[in-house]
């Protein structure tokens, strides 16, 4: 049930409850936007390092499927929504607060991404979603306010696609090897070069599923503490409105470019051939598709690259640049107290200011 009003008075809180979601809007439009900026790209950087997309239309039909991955997802499946807005409760001292804590936590997602793509280092931005959330949340109600429960459906996504996605790439290089061992190079490049291009366009959809949802799960939340929106069951009946603003904007992003990022995750990391560069889309295609069918949020950057570095590995060790993979690690190790130190003292400020 959909609950709308027409004027101020009506919302819960009155003008500065209006002022408060408008706010949370238009930063939660910002961090999707970031996202297709400074994430999407690393669903289609395997095929431009290989040459087998050209940059401009990589990053178009990355627009396209990440548009179609958040929208299509979101509407048969949206487990990962649901997970993300049950992770914390931001109700310890009101609706109001509620609400000024959750702005607070996407403005430190924007600070930290933008951070990120300056210096062209591809951290995760679930986890910074993540770590936002969980911070801004403490600042509010303490480690009462994260759910355990789902928040543990975080680590074990974190460990699971780390996992499968370079072990996948290891093994599914090795398996690609062996099975194409007496296919002439000319013929068997033919079929990869078909099966990078599905595959980039497979992890732009499902990095589209995945990101698209979580932050779905958030724009929900801010509709909810203005009593705009009403829970059923565990989580949100999502409007096609909210799908398709949250896709377009994603898509958007994406537009904008996002070279920086290609460069580090598929030229600068691993030099790949196109037999490779297709098992790593294999790899992080299929970890994607089971994490958003069992409704658990990963980390579509971390997917990719761990796959990446597994296709590296199965060649020699010394194929991956690990001067590159540990600046990444650093990124993704500091993220969740980077950026969650950030929400807990924005959250902290923003109550008292609002």
């Amino acid at each position: 049930m959909w609950l709308w009003y027409d004027t101020y008075e009506n919302l819960n809180g009155g003008e500065k409850m209006s002022i408060a979601l408008i706010v949370t809007i238009v930063l939660v439009m910002g961090v999707i936007f970031v996202n297709g900026w400074t994430d999407a790209p690393n669903a289609i950087a395997t095929a431009v390092s290989t040459r087998v997309l050209r940059p401009n239309f990589a990053i178009g039909l990355a627009v396209i499927m990440n548009f179609l991955g958040a929208l299509v997802m979101t509407y048969f499946n949206a487990q990962v929504a649901e997970t993300i807005s049950n992770i914390v409760n931001f109700e310890a001292q009101g609706l109001q607060a509620a609400q000024v804590a959750l702005a607070a936590s996407l403005f430190s997602i924007v600070v930290w991404a933008v951070a990120a793509w300056f210096f062209g280092i591809p951290t995760s931005e679930s986890h910074a979603l993540i770590a936002g959330l969980t911070g801004s949340a403490m600042a509010l109600g303490g480690v009462a306010a994260v759910n355990m429960a789902e928040w543990s459906k975080v680590l074990v996504g974190l460990i699971v696609s780390t996992a499968i996605g370079f072990f996948g790439g290891y093994l599914i290089t090795k398996l690609v090897v062996l099975c194409f061992r007496n296919v002439p190079r000319r013929k068997a490049n033919k079929f990869f070069t078909y099966g990078q291009a599905f595959g980039a366009a497979a992890n732009a959809f499902l990095h589209g599923a995945q990101d698209g949802q979580k932050f779905m799960g958030v724009f929900m939340l801010g509709l909810y503490y203005n009593n705009l929106a009403e829970k059923t069951g565990n989580g949100f009946t999502i409007p096609l409105w909210v799908m398709a603003l949250c896709s377009l904007t994603m898509g958007l992003g994406t537009s904008v470019g996002g070279m920086k990022i290609i460069k580090s995750v598929g030229m600068d990391m691993v030099k790949l051939e196109v037999y490779q560069g297709f098992s790593a889309d294999l790899s992080a295609a299929i970890c994607l598709f089971l994490a958003s069918v069992l409704g658990i949020p990963v980390s579509t950057t971390h997917t990719k690259t761990t796959a990446i570095m597994g296709v590296g590995a199965s060649k020699r060790l010394s194929s991956v640049d690990w001067k590159i993979v540990k600046e990444m690690l650093f990124a993704w190790i500091m993220t969740f107290p980077g950026c969650g130190l950030i929400a807990y003292l924005m959250a902290k400020l923003f109550v008292a200011i609002f």
